[in-house]
């Protein structure tokens, strides 16, 4: 199978625009607000991580403050959202005070503490684990990276794996729509580092509904989990990274206290990561001249950087930065 990677040219993540706190570096929420040839338009988050971040709360509460602003299709979360405690309901009032239609990924650690999935899914009052919805004339599947891999040889520590029953539902779902096609999935499945680990049999099924339709009926796939920012072309299909809303994991050997000592003994994981001192998110544009717009939020590190730290950047493969860039990708 013929695999060609490609980057879209970064739109304004320049010295001083990535900068700018909790702010469209090109193009403002007031864009978003004109009307003309928009066919399509969804806002997007990925892994705020309410029970590791001291703020959770706040940064969720920013980002619905901001989309109530305008008027979205719906909103959309990619996982390691909350766990299902009862004092989280707090947050997730938050989410539900949304007045528009809002749906849900299951992220890896949306089960720690031994919840399972469907625990999650009733907490959340997300339609399920995996489904599919139509809007605008466009059909979106969300899908559910957390299966058991029941190979002996698979990787140890979070399950990354879609089952061969949910391929055989992801490829009933794509045979059964004529309409173009926008995939969520929280874990990569263009990314061998950390995510979906059948990823290449993931993107058959997509590749092969494609040529079966005989158009580009799947155009994007939008996961989270990895807290990256970056972009890939794989045999026409776009997959795109939304960067974590709070942080990027570092680990142990670069363990930092970044806020007062009452935030490192209440919230004990905070210092082995490096967060960002804004919370971004991301806002999607399909205009009716098949032309597609991603506007990103931008912020900075809280304390020292990774360059700063030293950190092993090959282990990661892709750049750690506190922003999502802005692409224009035409159809």
């Amino acid at each position: 199978m013929k695999k060609r990677r490609d980057f879209v040219k970064v739109l304004s993540i320049g010295g001083a625009a990535a900068m700018l706190p909790l702010s469209l570096s090109a193009n403002s929420i007031e864009n978003l607000t004109k009307k003309k040839k928009k066919l399509l338009r969804f806002a997007i988050c990925a892994d705020i991580h309410h029970d590791i971040m001291h703020d959770g709360e706040e940064r969720l509460q920013a980002f619905i403050d901001e989309v109530k602003e305008s008027d979205f299709d719906f909103i959309i979360q990619l996982g390691d959202f909350c766990r299902p405690y009862d004092y989280n309901q707090k947050f997730m009032n938050i989410w539900n005070s949304y007045p528009g239609k809002k749906y849900h990924v299951i992220g890896n650690h949306d089960m720690d503490g031994g919840f399972s999935r469907d625990e999650v899914v009733s907490y959340w009052n997300a339609i399920g684990k995996s489904y599919s919805y139509d809007c605008n004339g466009y059909h979106f599947v969300v899908l559910d990276g957390n299966d058991k891999n029941p190979s002996p040889d698979g990787p140890s520590g979070y399950a990354r794996f879609i089952g061969k029953e949910q391929l055989k539902w992801l490829e009933k779902d794509l045979a059964d729509t004529s309409l173009p096609t926008i995939v969520f999935c929280h874990q990569g499945l263009d990314n061998d580092l950390g995510g979906i680990y059948n990823g290449t049999e993931s993107r058959l099924v997509l590749e092969e509904a494609n040529k079966k339709a005989g158009f580009q009926k799947v155009q994007f796939v939008f996961s989270g989990h990895h807290h990256q920012d970056y972009y890939n072309k794989i045999n026409d299909i776009h997959y795109i990274q939304i960067n974590s809303m709070s942080y990027q994991w570092l680990g142990s050997k670069y363990q930092h206290i970044r806020y007062s000592e009452k935030v490192n003994e209440t919230y004990e994981w905070i210092k082995y990561t490096v967060p960002y001192k804004d919370p971004i998110w991301a806002y999607a544009e399909i205009s009716t001249d098949n032309t597609f717009k991603l506007f990103g939020k931008k912020s900075e590190f809280v304390g020292p950087s990774p360059e700063e730290l030293d950190v092993d950047m090959s282990v990661y493969g892709y750049p750690i930065v506190p922003y999502i860039s802005d692409r224009e990708i035409k159809l």
